[in-house]
């Protein structure tokens, strides 16, 4: 009779499991299905953490990147002047709610305040001027967050994207020299020794650029430098990477001794393009379904090489939280709307959610 209850009981869980599966609604968040695999993260700004998104990040989400705030130029404009507003809300939503928070980003050759390089009668600094000033700023931003941020993207995107060359032609490499990268290390890690350090870059898959990142990486763990892990943007799509590419990446930095994490992920419906340019005529499509399918699978695909990868594999951040918003209808092609995250512009599950969390 126990038997029967039981049988009886588990078909009626099933049921409704399945019916909520065909009517599209989450019985539990993302993070939730993932709770003993990694955290799942999500790039925000101040204002989405409001209202009836802001509840709907902390039903799937359990950690906070902040998508923009705290780059440099927007959270140091001016030399004597920080503007702390948006990264406080984030960190302080965060802390509330009990929600990790990852920074980004320390240093980068992208919004960078011309001040930086630049002496009061507008010569370049130098060398001891910048390192100087790359310190300050360092120490005065994760000082302001320790032990309230778990883990910070250091270095972002210094590999060249010219195979011909190893390093961006960047001011910091101009100025400084390739030094630069482990100083920002070294400044971080003196700030907040707790804190987890990485490395950030895209198409990290790609073996040309894979292996020049990994040279890097290699170098700085001989040095002893303090980088703990290497960030895999994951600025991806229906293209690309295969399977053999990021399992056999993930591989290669983990037999660094570094952790992984994919800190950006996005799978656009749009294969890679990298310089900007106009929307041309008729080019905008529907979100249709052969996309959908075809995202479905490829998301399915590489959280299962995620889940495989296990401990190596330490978090997963979603660049933005819905196709409502994402950084892609912008970029490359201003005015394209992708469809490239899990969730759509109403903020539904998508078949992609369902390949994410059926396994």
């Amino acid at each position: 009779m126990k038997n029967t209850a039981l049988i009886l009981l588990l078909l009626i869980v099933g049921l409704c499991s399945f019916r909520s599966l065909q009517h599209g609604k989450p019985e539990k968040g993302l993070k939730d299905y993932y709770k003993s695999y990694f955290p799942i993260g999500v790039a925000v700004s101040a204002r989405s953490l409001q209202g009836e998104e802001g509840q709907f990040i902390l039903k799937h989400f359990n950690s906070l990147t902040p998508e923009n705030s705290m780059k440099m130029g927007p959270i140091h404009p001016e030399q004597n002047r920080y503007n702390w507003k948006e990264s406080d809300a984030i960190v302080d939503f965060a802390q509330k709610n009990g929600l990790k928070v990852r920074g980004h980003n320390l240093c980068w050759h992208e919004q960078t305040p011309n001040w930086m390089f630049k002496n009061a009668d507008g010569s370049e600094v130098s060398k001891d001027t910048l390192l100087n000033r790359l310190r300050d700023h360092i120490y005065t931003v994760v000082k302001r967050y320790k032990g309230k941020i778990y883990a910070w993207d250091v270095v972002n995107e210094a590999i060249d994207d010219n195979p011909d060359n190893f390093l961006r032609e960047s001011p910091w490499l101009k100025i400084i020299g390739e030094d630069f990268i482990a100083k920002a290390f070294q400044y971080a890690h003196e700030a907040d020794p707790d804190a987890q350090l990485f490395y950030n870059d895209y198409n990290t898959e790609r073996p040309e650029k894979r292996e020049r990142i990994f040279k890097l990486l290699q170098k700085l763990v001989k040095q002893g430098v303090p980088v703990h892990g290497v960030g895999l943007q994951g600025h991806w799509s229906l293209f690309e990477p295969s399977k053999k590419e990021l399992e056999e990446t993930i591989q290669r930095y983990a037999s660094l001794g570094l952790k992984v994490q994919i800190t950006e992920l996005d799978v656009s419906v749009y294969p890679w393009e990298k310089e900007r340019r106009k929307l041309r005529p008729g080019e905008q499509q529907a979100y249709s379904k052969d996309m959908e399918t075809k995202q479905s699978a490829k998301y399915n695909e590489i959280f299962s090489v995620l889940r495989a990868a296990k401990p190596t594999i330490t978090g997963v951040t979603f660049w933005n939280v819905s196709d409502k918003y994402s950084w892609l209808d912008f970029y490359p092609v201003q005015g394209r709307k992708n469809y490239p995250l899990l969730f759509d512009a109403n903020y539904k599950p998508k078949a992609a959610y369902w390949g994410v969390v059926d396994f």
